[in-house]
Order: C-alpha cells, then sequence, then structure tokens
C-alpha cells in the first residue's frame, strides 16, 4: 500500500490511506520580511564581494540576540576579518574563514567567510550529537550595472535559518541534540564555502546526526499556482519520511517529496550527501525571475516563506528530540511521491496554458509527462524504468519548460 498523507503534493487526486496533523505557522510572514527586505537591500548591492561583508554582520547580529553561542575556533584570518560585532571572544568566532586555491607559490587568500552560531543541547546523553539549520547567504552582486538582489535565492532562505534559530533558542524547552545554524558564503561558485566547512567542520562530522538547507522558499515554481514547498532527501533515510508524516504541515502548504537525482547537486547539501550524512532540501523551485535583477523582495510570498520556515521549525524540534536519530541508507526504487509530485505539476502547467502558453513540443512533452505519470498512480506501482524515465523527463522539464 501507499502511504499518502494529508497536504502531501497531489494528494487530492488519490484517496489518503492516513492523515497527518496540521499546525498553525510557529514563524510568521512579518518576522521573515525585515530580514529578505534588509539582506535584498540595494545598499547591499547583490551580496557579492565587499558587500558581503554587511551581510555578515546583519547575520551575525541576529544569531546574537538570539542567545547563540559561536559555533567556530578563532582564527588569526577570523578575527582579521572582525569588527567587534562578529568577535566573541580570544578563542572562539561566528566566521569561518575559506581560502581560495593555492597559487603557483601555494598561498591562498581568503576569498570567503562561513557565518554560524551553536546551540547546545540539553540532554547530557545526546548534547554531543547535533543537526545543522542552514541557507546561503551570498548572491551574484552587480552586473552590467543592475544589483541581482538575491531575494529569493538565497535572502528567502537565510531568514528561515533566523528565525528557526530565534524560535527554538527562546523556547522554554530547549532541544536534548546541538543545533548548529549555518549561512554559507559562495554557494554561487561551485557551493565552496559548503564544501570547505564539510571538509573542514567546527565539531566532528560523525556527530552529525541533519544536515538541512533551504534554497529559494518564497516563491513557486515556474509561478504556477503551487501551494507547495519541494522537500529532497528523505529517500535517504526512513526516519526522515517517518518524521514528515507525524510533523504533518502548515494548512496552505503543501509537501512534495522528491529524489535528489531528479535534479542533480543544486545546493548546499551536496557535499553532506557525498559523505552519506541524512539531510533534506527544501526549496519552492525555480521561477522566471531566477538569477535576474528582478529577484527583489516585493516579489515575495512572505506567507508561504513563514509556513516553510515553521514546517523546518517543527521538523528540527522533532528530530532534535528523538531517541534515534536518521541513519543513511541507500535510496529505494518505488515510492509514489515523485509521480505524485510531478502528475501535480503538469496538470496545473496544461492547466495554466492560457496564460503561460507552451510551444508544441514543450506541450507535447507536459502531456507526455502527466499521463505517464497518472498511469503509474493508478497502477500504484513504479517500476525501475518508470523511474529512469522520470529522472530524464524531470530534467527535460527543469531545462526546457522552468
Amino acid at each position: 500500500s501507499v502511504l499518502l498523507v494529508s497536504g502531501s503534493c497531489g494528494a487530492e487526486e488519490v484517496t489518503p490511506a492516513s492523515v497527518s496533523p496540521t499546525f498553525e505557522p510557529a514563524i510568521r510572514a512579518d518576522q521573515m520580511r525585515p530580514h529578505v527586505e534588509f539582506l535584498a537591500s540595494p545598499k547591499l548591492e547583490g551580496r557579492a564581494n565587499s558587500s558581503r561583508k554587511k551581510a555578515r554582520e546583519y547575520i551575525i547580529e541576529q544569531l546574537k540576540a538570539a542567545g547563540l553561542k559561536p559555533l567556530f575556533e578563532a582564527t588569526a584570518s577570523s578575527n582579521t576579518a572582525s569588527d567587534d560585532k562578529t568577535k566573541a571572544s580570544a578563542s572562539t568566532s561566528y566566521l569561518q574563514p575559506v581560502p581560495g586555491t593555492p597559487d603557483e607559490t601555494g598561498a591562498t587568500q581568503i576569498i570567503g567567510h562561513n557565518v554560524g552560531g551553536w546551540l547546545p543541547g540539553s540532554d547530557p546523553d545526546l548534547a554531543d550529537e547535533y543537526l545543522i539549520i542552514s541557507a546561503h547567504y551570498d548572491h551574484l552582486g552587480v552586473r552590467d550595472g543592475q544589483i541581482y538582489a538575491g531575494a529569493d535565492d538565497n535572502a528567502s532562505g537565510v531568514a528561515m535559518v533566523l528565525e528557526v534559530a530565534r524560535a527554538i533558542a527562546k523556547s522554554a524547552n530547549k532541544p536534548r541534540r546541538s543545533i548548529a545554524f549555518v549561512a554559507f558564503d559562495l554557494e554561487e561558485h561551485l557551493l565552496w564555502g559548503s564544501r570547505w566547512f564539510a571538509a573542514h567542520p567546527p565539531r566532528p562530522i560523525e556527530q552529525l546526526k541533519l544536515f538541512i538547507t533551504a534554497d529559494m522558499i518564497g516563491r513557486s515554481l515556474g509561478d504556477l499556482p503551487l501551494p507547495a514547498v519541494f522537500v529532497l532527501g528523505s529517500e535517504h533515510a526512513e526516519e526522515l519520511k517517518t518524521a514528515l508524516d507525524r510533523v504533518g504541515t502548515t494548512p496552505k502548504l503543501e509537501v512534495c517529496r522528491l529524489g535528489t537525482d531528479l535534479i542533480g547537486t543544486r545546493s548546499d547539501y551536496g557535499p553532506f550527501r557525498d559523505r552519506q550524512i541524512p539531510f533534506l532540501f527544501f526549496s519552492t523551485g525555480e521561477h522566471p525571475d531566477y538569477h535576474s535583477p528582478r529577484d527583489t523582495p516585493d516579489k515575495i510570498d512572505y506567507d508561504k516563506a513563514a509556513r516553510v520556515a515553521s514546517l523546518v521549525h517543527n521538523l528540527t524540534r522533532h528530530i532534535a528530540d528523538t531517541q534515534q536519530p536518521p541513519v543513511w541508507t541507500e535510496a529505494k526504487v518505488g515510492d509514489l511521491d515523485e509521480p505524485k509530485a510531478l502528475h501535480r505539476i503538469t496538470t496545473l502547467l496544461l492547466e495554466a496554458e492560457k496564460q503561460r502558453p507552451m510551444t508544441s513540443t514543450q506541450k507535447f512533452m507536459v502531456t507526455n509527462v502527466r499521463n505517464r505519470t497518472g498511469q503509474i498512480l493508478k497502477t500504484n506501482k513504479m517500476s525501475t524504468d518508470d523511474r529512469t524515465w522520470l529522472i530524464r523527463m524531470s530534467q527535460l522539464l527543469l531545462l526546457s519548460v522552468f
């Protein structure tokens, strides 16, 4: 039998076998908005080059205000890169310097800084284990005189990290496991910040039980009327599937679970997935303003971003307090979450064609995907050949339709 949950992507098309809870958002739109409006404001010039320093200072101020401790050991370069706002003590720092590749003389220079705060766990038996909640804060800067503000990519994700940190740190009951809240640099440069972090973790990497990252959570895939967040990574840990079902979702938010091989390595989960660390990636998908000067704060759906942040908050609290943490497993073929999601998306594309015309080739592809995913759902099973086809068509849809 197929487990379908209330509020899961496309669940209205099939009778649910079980019902997950819904919960009211723990984080509000008016809490998310100021972070996005500051980080994507013109004075931050698209958070590239020297303008990233202002973003770092803002993130550190928020982590300190939440009461989080510095995550990193201080180094000469982190202290040099800091001012009084970023230093915590002589031995700790909120900054992790990220060096570039050595030049011909073997010398390296610091090209970025990850930012991180630490919330110690309350259970002495579990406090050495930790979770990471993260998002990248860098963007594309100024190009040809135009500011690439990066409101959705990824000021929206950073706002999630800051508000989840505030909510959990200020709660009366502290989580049993420790939690690190991290803003990665240089994601737009081959994930260099998260790659450096994973190779040089401030805490033992074997004690990391779950990595969560969010990238673009304030819009909608292709600007379709899709009240969904895509969640990738649960295929590698049965405990994460169970946790998503038990936690449920907020009203007006659908959870679409997909396998990461449908889209490849698109964000900072890559270095952690490669180390077989259980992970979840949250995104509402690409839209027509992706990587353009049009990705501005006025385009963000702050209610939706707050609902996604609330989902991350509740899921984080659940995993931080469970006795058994997620355990990495190889992905299994056969889960119907993916054809459900693609069937829902392609149905919406066809319904929206009057407002968003497609070429004949695009319409043929979208219709083909809708028909075949509908057949998979009707038979209630997905073969290995179906899954191979699903991966290929998902990638073609991303390239040619969105």
